[in-house]
């Protein structure tokens, strides 16, 4: 197992093998391979990460191998725009040059991996590859794309280790199968922690003969020149609250520890208060480790035990439980993901009459009646992230106000992949599937629309915080009139529009109030 030292090690250091697997059929490196590379994938970080330290510990027992990083920027991914991209690509000239500083070359290569990986792999005659792991659809193809090209090579192909550097507990070694709820994975990742939540070793960097072979690009990356030729979304800006990058990450985690860590047991479900680590951007992209984080935040147990027990159960237990889903559920975004009572009872009442009905357009501008989840979806669309107690009930608002559950999901995840900056990732699509699809939930009292979902509503949110505060943090003007089911006073309202619109005279969904024939607040 790995050190539990926070010293420099020497090569070659323990790593415990259960953190890796082979995904080709090649297992072991090539003998007159010249390096190790380290495809750099979802965790984007020198410091703290398991895949370079295996890389670099195969490099040792290969009798000293240089190590050499690449990363492969694909033009778009998903709904990212240059929100995320910018996130990430300034976390990546960071890293660039951390991985610099320790002599391993850094080359960055242009669209997919499937493409430009094993390229890479052949023109630098590498002996084995490492990479990280992603659960989700779209980066566990491009590993298997990766492997499928490496084997064809036959007699000369060489390996492609895939390392967990994402989770505490590596996601195949904490349950072979899907978990049903933090329930049920907490015992076995808890029990775990003793072998995983290790100190890290410290990176080794190449030195001596590796160095001379390592070939270090007598040039950085031309980061500005690479976001020219983006193919992204450039409507949704990038933030400027947040400072990208290990280094902005790690002062994130120390303001958090020294300002805010005090509030989260008994505030962190409050949107006014600003008790949240804003660690979910960092972790998503790898630019700092959840493992990092959590054995920062266990230094200050003695004097704020019940925040760190909460932020270790947020950001471990639950965390790798959304990455549990998603590893062993491909159809972690769609109805088809969801537990059969659950589709059951969605499908029972897909038909219900459903009191507003807005397009994904008006949901997206915050529209809505309803001044609290405009807000919330403001705070989204603005800041790139939205409070996580809001992100339930911005989630169930969506299931209740659109024509069927299948079109929740969908618009919800859509949203969130475009804003959010932790977007496109397994919490994400989990959050989603949790308040939609009552995913690692059980079944309610059965109500129209919802059925058996556990609900949520204006009402509930009165009660926990001072709503109208938040709503003035994010205003919005309700103009959307949306279209109601079943001859309802909205869809009389919305088609009345449609007709006025029809006949050159404007309107649409947009000006004037419709009379609603009962509030959200009244439920």
């Amino acid at each position: 197992m790995a050190s539990s030292s926070s010293s420099a090690v020497e090569e070659p250091f323990d790593f415990d093998l259960s953190r890796r697997r082979v995904l080709t059929a090649a297992t072991k490196p090539a003998k007159d391979g010249r390096c190790v590379i380290y495809w750099m994938s979802r965790d984007q970080r020198a410091e703290d990460n398991w895949a370079l330290l295996y890389a670099h510990y195969l490099a040792a027992e290969l009798g000293g191998l240089p190590v050499k990083v690449c990363f492969s920027l694909v033009p778009k991914f998903l709904e990212a725009t240059i929100r995320m991209y910018g996130f990430m690509i300034k976390g990546l000239e960071e890293t660039e040059q951390n991985l610099r500083g320790k002599n391993i070359p850094f080359h960055l290569l242009e669209g997919f991996p499937q493409a430009t990986v094993p390229d890479f792999v052949a023109a630098q005659g590498a002996a084995a590859v490492v990479t990280d792991m992603s659960p989700l659809k779209t980066p566990m193809g491009w590993a298997q794309g990766v492997a499928s090209k490496l084997d064809e090579a036959g007699d000369a192909a060489i390996p492609l280790f895939q390392v967990d550097a994402h989770n505490v507990v590596p996601v195949w070694v904490a349950s072979p199968k899907q978990e049903y709820a933090a329930r049920t994975i907490r015992p076995k990742i808890t029990g775990l922690l003793g072998r995983y939540m290790t100190e890290f070793p410290q990176l080794p960097g190449n030195t001596g003969a590796a160095l001379d072979q390592a070939e270090m690009p007598k040039e950085a990356t031309d980061w500005t020149a690479l976001r020219a030729k983006l193919e992204v979304d450039r409507s949704v800006p990038e933030v400027e609250w947040l400072v990208p990058g290990a280094t902005g990450g790690m002062d994130t985690l120390k303001t958090f520890c020294a300002t805010r860590l005090k509030l989260f047991d008994s505030k962190r479900n409050d949107p006014n208060v600003n008790a949240c680590s804003h660690m979910s951007p960092y972790t998503h992209f790898g630019q700092v480790s959840a493992q990092r984080a959590a054995l920062y935040v266990k230094k200050h147990g003695k004097s704020h035990s019940k925040g760190v027990a909460n932020f270790i159960e947020e950001s471990i237990v639950r965390r790798e439980l959304s990455d549990n889903f998603c590893f062993y559920n491909e159809n972690y975004d769609n109805l088809d993901g969801a537990s059969g009572w659950a589709r059951e009872s969605l499908d029972k009442h897909a038909a219900d009459n459903r009191e507003y009905v807005y397009t994904e357009a008006e949901l997206e501008a915050g529209t809505t009646h309803d001044l609290l989840w405009n807000a919330a979806q403001l705070q989204m669309v603005k800041e790139g992230k939205m409070h996580g107690f809001l992100r339930m009930y911005w989630a169930k608002k969506i299931l209740e106000w659109t024509e069927s559950p299948a079109e929740a999901l969908r618009i919800s995840l859509y949203l969130n992949n475009k804003y959010e900056l932790d977007g496109r990732d397994p919490n994400g699509y989990v959050g989603c599937m949790w308040s939609i699809c009552g995913t690692h939930d059980m079944g309610w009292k059965e109500r129209e629309v919802f059925g058996k979902i556990r609900f949520m509503n204006y009402k509930g949110c009165l009660r926990k915080f001072k709503v109208k505060e938040f709503e003035a943090l994010y205003p919005s003007t309700p103009v959307a009139a949306g279209k109601g089911k079943q001859g309802s006073v909205v869809s009389m309202f919305a088609k009345k529009q449609k007709r006025i619109k029809d006949e050159g005279g404007g309107g649409g969904g947009g000006g004037g109030a419709a009379k609603r024939v009962k509030s959200e607040e009244s439920k």
